[in-house]
């Protein structure tokens, strides 16, 4: 990892740190400097309403995976970057008691902050691990589905974030992501524009560049779908793929 990368990937840690404080001593969350990441907004009222406020409030997310995952009953789920835990939670209810949901964050205050949300919400299926999305510690093959909410755009190693995607889902396992995406036109410089690395919008990749990333880790139909703009030419997208059986 370059000089940059780790100075970047310190970045994202201490905004993350610091927004997990903010949650903790009763505030709310926001990502970076940019509209890009709109949080609880993007759940319904209903999910919300079953979850600790705290989970809510510190949402950062530019989507909802969850709700595009297809997640079913036994699946085991995978959220890369979980945060406050709100994805994990609510996928630890949809896969019922026979499926488990992990979280994976390199944040100690997201991790703290995480599980005292598991232990107010009486979730047991779940389990929160430090790590990072570049190397996951967890076995090859052993995922049936996995998500990330507004969190890829901020590796400064997509490629590897891909590569270990593939590699912890079982064959037939399915990639469910909502992430912010650049117009193909963009420049890298382009991006860096309209928004900073820690707000979300710097580091996107763009469609083609995020279809051919997945497609050379081994996945297959892929999709990567506008949802909404969160900046000229930049949007929230949900993106779709799986590992081949």
């Amino acid at each position: 990892m370059t000089q940059e990368s780790t100075d970047l990937r310190e970045t994202v840690r201490r905004r993350y740190a610091a927004a997990a404080t903010q949650v903790t001593e009763g505030g709310s969350a926001c990502c970076g400097e940019t509209d890009a990441c709109f949080g609880a907004a993007h759940y319904q009222d209903g999910e919300r309403d079953e979850l600790p406020v705290e989970a809510v409030a510190a949402s950062l997310g530019c989507g909802n995976p969850t709700a595009v995952a297809d997640l079913r009953e036994g699946d085991r789920v995978l959220d890369l970057g979980s945060g406050g835990g709100i994805d994990v939670l609510l996928s630890a209810r949809r896969v019922g008691p026979t499926g488990k949901a992990y979280g994976l964050d390199m944040t100690d205050e997201m991790l703290a902050l995480a599980l005292a949300n598991q232990r107010t919400a009486g979730v047991t299926n779940a389990e929160f691990l430090k790590g990072t999305i570049e190397a996951v510690p967890l076995p090859a093959g052993t995922i049936d589905v996995v998500i990330s909410n507004c969190v890829i755009n901020l590796s400064t190693d997509k490629r590897a974030v891909f590569a270990e995607a593939f590699r912890v889902l079982r064959p037939g396992g399915r990639l469910g992501v909502s992430d912010v995406v650049a117009d193909d036109a963009l420049t890298p410089a382009d991006r860096a524009e309209r928004g900073d690395h820690v707000g979300c919008v710097a580091g996107a990749l763009s469609f083609a560049e995020y279809r051919e990333g997945l497609r050379a880790a081994g996945f297959t139909d892929v999709s990567v779908t506008p949802a909404h703009s969160v900046a000229d030419g930049m949007h929230s997208a949900v993106v779709r793929a799986v590992k081949p059986r």
